[in-house]
């Protein structure tokens, strides 16, 4: 399903559609995006047991999975060939892909692969990794400014 939504995207990205003036894709999803997004949000915090953020055991296995996301997506980082790129700071641009982890997580759990357990974990997982990723990217860009003025 989200690959398939991703290359219609992919198909979709140049295309501009005529009515009385040319309007570009996104223009025209706009208005749905702006309705479906949110209800998305609120149908995967619908499915949280909210005990699960007490249970020190989940608070463990989103920790932990936690720190893998952010190190795994630091180590996808170092795979940047590009030399006026920083690897750090695509590293730290990745580490925000929550939507994408929690669509994973309620095929899951819709599926019976993932329990009410887990998926309170990987919903605390999604919401550290949507808080920390601003600042880390601030920081990782100032820290880069800073050594280009400083050359």
């Amino acid at each position: 399903m989200i690959v398939g939504v991703f290359a219609v995207g992919l198909v979709l990205d140049d295309v501009s559609f005529k009515n009385k003036r040319e309007h570009h894709i996104e223009v025209l999803v706009k208005p749905l995006y702006c309705i479906f997004v949110p209800i998305f949000f609120v149908l995967m915090g619908i499915q949280v047991k909210l005990d699960a953020f007490l249970d020190p055991k989940i608070i463990i296995i989103a920790l932990g999975i936690t720190m893998a996301s952010i190190i795994g997506k630091q180590l996808c980082g170092l795979g940047v060939k590009c030399p006026q790129a920083s690897k750090l700071i695509v590293g730290i641009g990745m580490i925000s892909r929550g939507e994408v982890g929690l669509i994973f997580a309620g095929v899951g759990k819709e599926l019976g692969v993932i329990n009410d357990s887990l998926f309170g974990a990987i919903v605390i997982m999604v919401i550290l990794t949507t808080l920390v990723t601003p600042p880390l990217l601030k920081w990782s860009i100032a820290r880069k400014d800073k050594t280009v003025l400083s050359i």
